[in-house]
């Protein structure tokens, strides 16, 4: 079955520009498709244009040109119903300290004009896990409660996408694993999920599909699975019984990291060798080998290739 795609971006550009200095191109020529039900990673270095993507979408930036579609409205005819498609939980925590998480939810319901009786705040409370605190101070809540605050505050208007700015800077790792339930248990109801971080191993965990973007400009884009693909250095360690004589000319790209009385750890890349052919080397050489384990990248390895000047 093919999903529709809930967002479009077709040439967008950015060109921020001040009196008597030199404008700089934020976004160049971004052309991209989410489609419904994935959750998405944007990566990319700081000052790659992430977060003004983000802004233009959520009408804090205006766009120098392109065209954006979002849950089939146009940015440009249709303002209101692509604010009204997303939730944005920005980088930043900003809540009032002295509210309860249900009387922000409720607060937040009213300026989008929500009437009472179609308002799901206990619902959202619980989606996010925060059902417990409903009633309690939001200064009192932790900073990965106050991060799940946020998520529920972009779904009172009961959006299709929600977009996630940076969604873990700054916390701990066991909070990052409770935010990536959540997010993926939205996603099991249906909510399509864009993200943008910098942690890669969040984007390795959590993403159907990525882009790439490096100084405005998209360099990537692909399944997570196909980027994972695209590493071809392999490194291998063997637990052997004594040591063995290979050496780097035994095949081609094949290099020797670590040699003595029991391990060996090579690195080749995958278009050339096969395993099998250094387990037989080894095998001609009377040696033994109790162990392997290998190490096979990851998307740090893409990311830096892909954003290296």
């Amino acid at each position: 079955m093919n999903k529709k795609s809930v967002l479009t971006v077709k040439n967008l550009n950015k060109i921020y520009s001040k009196k008597g200095s030199i404008s700089t191109q934020a976004l160049k020529n971004l052309n991209l498709q989410v489609k419904e039900g994935e959750i998405f990673g944007l990566l990319g270095p700081n000052g790659a244009g992430k977060s003004t993507f983000i802004n233009i979408l959520g009408g804090s930036v205006i766009k120098t040109g392109g065209e954006v579609n979002v849950w089939g409205f146009n940015l440009d005819k249709n303002p209101r119903q692509v604010r009204a498609s997303i939730g944005i939980v920005p980088q930043e925590v900003n809540l009032d300290p002295f509210f309860s998480p249900k009387k922000l939810l409720e607060l937040q319901a009213g300026l989008y004009g929500i009437k009472k009786k179609d308002r799901i705040t206990d619902a959202i409370l619980k989606l996010v896990s925060l059902e417990k605190q409903a009633n309690s101070y939001s200064r009192s809540l932790s900073g990965g409660m106050k991060r799940r605050l946020l998520v529920a505050k972009a779904m009172v208007h009961q959006p299709p996408i929600i977009i996630l700015d940076e969604p873990t800077a700054g916390v701990d790792v066991d909070l990052r694993k409770t935010l990536w339930q959540n997010l993926r248990s939205l996603n099991n109801q249906g909510i399509t999920i864009i993200l943008t971080t910098h942690y890669l191993e969040e984007a390795e965990k959590m993403c159907n599909r990525i882009g790439i973007l490096n100084h405005g400009e998209l360099v990537a884009l692909d399944t997570t699975e196909n980027l994972l693909d695209r590493i071809q250095t392999k490194i291998v360690h063997f637990t052997i019984d004594k040591k063995s004589n290979i050496t780097d000319n035994a095949l081609e790209s094949l290099k020797i990291i670590l040699n003595n009385q029991n391990k060996l750890s090579v690195s080749y890349e995958k278009s050339k060798i096969n395993i099998d052919t250094i387990v037989s080397i080894l095998k001609e050489q009377n040696i033994k080998i109790i162990d392997i384990s290998t190490d096979d990248g990851d998307l740090e390895d893409v990311f830096l290739r892909l954003t290296k000047n």
